[in-house]
């Protein structure tokens, strides 16, 4: 089951954070910062062919009950899902599908005329987007 989903900005900043039960909102937001390392570390190990590749997806564990998958899209705009590792129904497939439906509705934001790049995410049909994979995944 997701518990959190992350949108970070290419300056490291989060733009988006969700998670369930909000009660550990404070871990999970140090939990997604802590995956930013692992994810610049495994862009600047790529060098200039991470552009090239499609958008891609690690998982990387951190001693802890859950598992982190990171995308990062070609703007460099990273997305973060912390999934609880009881769960062994996920397949590598869908944590794909899941991240490619977060990345449609991320790119419908920033086609918004409304929305200024770089502000915090305060859209209704990208939050039901996200609760729906939360529940989706459960």
């Amino acid at each position: 089951m997701a518990v959190c989903v992350a949108v970070i900005a290419k300056e490291n900043y989060p733009l988006y954070i969700r998670s369930i039960p909000t009660e550990n909102q404070l871990k999970f937001h140090y939990t997604v910062h802590t995956s930013l390392d692992v994810v610049d570390e495994k862009i600047s190990a790529m060098g200039k062919r991470w552009r090239i590749k499609e958008n891609f997806t690690w998982d990387f564990c951190i001693p802890q009950k859950t598992t982190n998958y990171g995308y990062v899209t070609n703007s460099k705009v990273k997305f973060v899902m912390v999934v609880d590792s009881s769960n062994t129904a996920l397949r590598d497939n869908e944590i794909r599908s899941m991240f490619r439906k977060l990345h449609n509705s991320y790119t419908d934001v920033m086609c918004n005329p409304f929305y200024n790049p770089g502000d915090p995410i305060q859209s209704r049909a990208f939050d039901n987007t996200v609760a729906s994979m939360m529940v989706a995944a459960c």
